[in-house]
């Protein structure tokens, strides 16, 4: 048997466990003022954005983890029209919000403009040219910031933001007081959805906090994941809600909504898929209903 010459790239998500992807081409690596960047091809995945040593978007399956993120926030609001994104720097998150015709208005604040221009350059077909859609607003600062300056109201706002390490520019979006300032900017049928960390069952208690943090605040909090495969892991993602409960959605309503808005190209998400991902597991309710950390300005949820 011939061994592959491959160079490795080694995720880890804990100080003892990790797993691997075979590298044939280094894109591109440095250093932005906030994160470290490096573009890879990679065998399994394709092209592969990795921000702090932390897989984002691979080409291959990116859509899982943008559908999932997107459309469940988008087809529970009944006239989605001015969306707001926290992060989302490939730009395939406005590429999706885009998909539903009643949006008229999409803002998205991101820190690192770096990692915009570096993905615009290196992985186009992510934004598919949303960049460049004239209802897409971008501003590169702190979102916590415009959050608070603004005095605009959205139906929906996205965080599509990178993992909450202790050196890193995401910490700080993670905690009650954020949660607080963008429910102030939502409107009354406001929603908010978000990635929320790994459901791997030794690393659970960053999506359980969230959760719990988040409940202090909204009325609906809802868990959901996804299988992503480049992350090697079931993922979680959570739903808040001002007015509406996700349950209340049946399978076929929810794809009637896809019919009514003429939304095409889906390969992930329908009424199936929607009820699979929101059918969270006994082990990982269990954990939800013990946790008792609440994420604070003072004392912020650090991951490894």
């Amino acid at each position: 048997m011939t061994v592959p010459t491959w160079k490795w790239f080694i995720e880890y998500t804990t100080e003892t466990q990790a797993h691997m992807h075979g590298i044939s081409k280094y894109i591109y690596s440095g250093k932005t003022r906030y994160q470290t960047i490096e573009i890879v091809e990679t065998d399994f995945f394709g092209r592969c954005l990795i921000l702090d040593g932390k897989i984002q978007s691979a080409q291959k399956d990116e859509y899982i983890y943008h559908e999932t993120l997107i459309h469940p926030a988008m087809v529970l609001h009944s006239n989605p029209q001015n969306v707001m994104i926290v992060g989302g720097g490939e730009g395939a998150v406005i590429r999706e919000i885009l998909k539903h015709p009643s949006v008229k208005k999409v803002i998205m604040v991101d820190i690192d403009k770096e990692v915009v221009v570096l993905c615009e350059k290196y992985l186009p077909e992510l934004n598919d040219g949303s960049f460049q859609d004239p209802r897409v607003n971008l501003f590169f600062m702190d979102a916590r910031k415009y959050l608070e300056e603004t005095e605009e109201t959205f139906d929906v706002i996205f965080s599509d933001l990178t993992e909450p390490l202790d050196d890193g520019p995401s910490y700080m979006l993670f905690t009650q007081q954020f949660y607080e300032i963008i429910n102030n900017r939502l409107g009354e049928d406001g929603i908010m959805a978000l990635q929320s960390g790994s459901f791997n069952i030794n690393l659970i208690d960053c999506h359980t906090a969230i959760c719990n943090t988040m409940s202090l605040v909204f009325p609906y909090v809802s868990s959901y994941a996804a299988f992503i495969p480049s992350y090697d892991a079931q993922w979680g993602f959570t739903l808040a809600s001002k007015k509406i409960n996700p349950d209340h959605l049946t399978e076929k309503r929810i794809d009637e909504i896809l019919q009514e808005r003429n939304i095409k190209g889906l390969k992930y998400y329908d009424g199936e898929t929607h009820r699979h991902l929101f059918s969270i597991t006994k082990d990982v309710r269990s954990r939800k209903e013990r946790e008792k950390r609440i994420i604070q300005d003072d004392s912020p949820l650090f991951t490894f």
